[in-house]
């Protein structure tokens, strides 16, 4: 039977045809416009977490286990689930996810609240585990809602991570490589003869951010000693790249393949340290270098790239998370140390419009890919690419003075046994972070913001 229905319905109808075969728009000159585009990724990107579903686990996306890899991703990956999602929520004000984020960071603390959870030791290194503890210190800077009494405050989670990594058992205990963190905890694991750059730089940003938000010199000497010790491997090189690491009876034999997600951590870690010392020359000078080479190599055409694998086309499913990675670090760089702001900035609105411009993909016509520098989307969706577009357009919006300034973050934790904890007197990050918006809105201003 012919349907016969008004002209202004068939135009709705017309233009929602239009609106998805458009996909995902965004001004990146436009505040609300980039928090309209965001919620909707992030809408997307929940749909892959199933965590919160009866006879699913919370806090991690379904894993990968042995051949069955396909559309499924390893344990840390939850870490930066909710630690874009924290940005995510801390720069658009959106907190409908709230209960979900907070049952996911704790549902993963394990039998020690310290991210180790039995059922997944197999999957742990010394990085999944400081990806965690940092996302856990990201809940507390963003001022996100404290746990319930039962369970350690976000602080001394993160805490307790740092604590166990800073022991000589997780460490290389002669040779070249004396004092560097191993890649994995356990030595039955794949990689224990192997120090990887990314375990070194996750403990040392978690050492940087501990430090800004307590003022401890425990935590501040531990990220000076790391990064030195970076750099005296020649894992970091004089010109600021960031290799991947070596192996202990090779040390000098450094790998020299480098990935986005590891200078990221490096960035992020000495931007806190940075600000932390209120812009000591030694920092500047390594925050300088850093933002420099990290855009010359994974921003060649202002647009975010892999060069370790999108060329050839081999990035894995966790590669696909590192973009996201990249543009948070760059965009808690231009925060705190906001010379670097309208360098970064340019970059991060440039890579940000590309990604989005490829997202015109699955069902609702806005699902997102890999490629970002190709203007059309590559049909590999996935959480990684979801999550890496969300962090892509948060990074850009102007951030909030994260840290609580009554240290209500902290008052519920008690250390775990055996492990410790000091009388917090000191919250930089709130009070220099606070300090540097002035210059960081003036910065997104000139780069074409027009604020409300």
């Amino acid at each position: 039977m012919t349907r016969i229905i008004s002209s202004s319905l068939a135009c709705a109808l017309l233009a929602a045809r239009g609106a998805l075969a458009a996909g995902l728009t965004v001004d990146v000159d436009d505040v609300d416009s980039i928090k309209a585009a965001a919620s909707q990724v992030a809408e997307d990107l929940m749909d892959y977490y199933d965590g919160s579903k009866p006879g699913h686990t919370p806090g991690i996306l379904p894993l990968a286990t042995g051949d069955d890899k396909d559309g499924k991703y390893n344990w840390w990956t939850g870490a930066f689930l909710w630690g874009g999602m924290l940005d995510y929520r801390s720069r658009t004000g959106d907190n409908k996810y709230d209960g979900i984020m907070s049952q996911g960071l704790l549902w993963q603390i394990g039998e020690h609240n310290d991210y180790m959870p039995t059922n997944y030791s197999v999957q742990i290194g010394n990085d999944d585990q400081a990806f965690w503890a940092l996302s856990a210190l990201l809940a507390e800077e963003s001022s996100f809602t404290d746990p319930p009494a039962r369970d350690p405050a976000w602080r001394q989670l993160a805490k307790n991570v740092f604590d166990e990594q800073t022991v000589d058992g997780r460490r290389v205990d002669d040779g070249d490589c004396k004092g560097a963190l191993r890649w994995q905890i356990f030595p039955y694991n794949d990689g224990y003869e192997y120090v990887n750059t990314a375990s070194n730089v996750a403990y040392f940003n978690l050492a940087a951010q501990l430090a800004s938000l307590t003022d401890n010199k425990t935590y501040s000497d531990a990220a000076h000693k790391t990064f030195d010790l970076l750099t005296d491997l020649g894992f970091v090189s004089d010109k600021f790249d960031v290799y991947d690491g070596a192996h202990v009876d090779e040390c000098s034999e450094v790998n020299k393949v480098q990935f986005s997600n590891t200078a990221a951590m490096l960035l992020q870690g000495s931007a806190f340290m940075f600000n932390y010392t209120n812009g000591a020359s030694d920092w500047k000078d390594r925050v300088d270098g850093i933002v420099t080479a990290t855009l010359e190599t994974f921003f060649p055409k202002a647009i975010a790239y892999e060069p370790a694998c999108e060329k050839l086309g081999n990035c894995d499913s966790d590669m696909t998370f590192y973009k996201g990675i990249l543009h948070r670090a760059l965009g808690w760089t231009a925060q705190l140390a906001p010379h670097t702001a309208d360098m970064i900035l340019a970059n991060l609105k440039a890579s940000a419009k590309a990604a989005v411009a490829q997202c015109t993909g699955g069902t609702t016509g806005r699902q997102c890919g890999y490629h970002w520098d190709g203007g059309r989307y590559d049909k590999t969706s996935g959480a990684g690419q979801q999550l890496s577009v969300l962090s892509a357009l948060v990074s850009i919006l102007p951030a909030q003075a994260a840290a609580p300034a009554d240290g209500s973050g902290s008052a519920n934790g008690t250390a775990s046994e055996g492990q410790t904890s000091d009388q917090d007197t000191h919250d930089s990050l709130g009070a220099k972070a606070g300090a540097s918006m002035g210059a960081l809105v003036g910065a997104m201003l000139l780069s074409g913001f027009l604020l409300a």
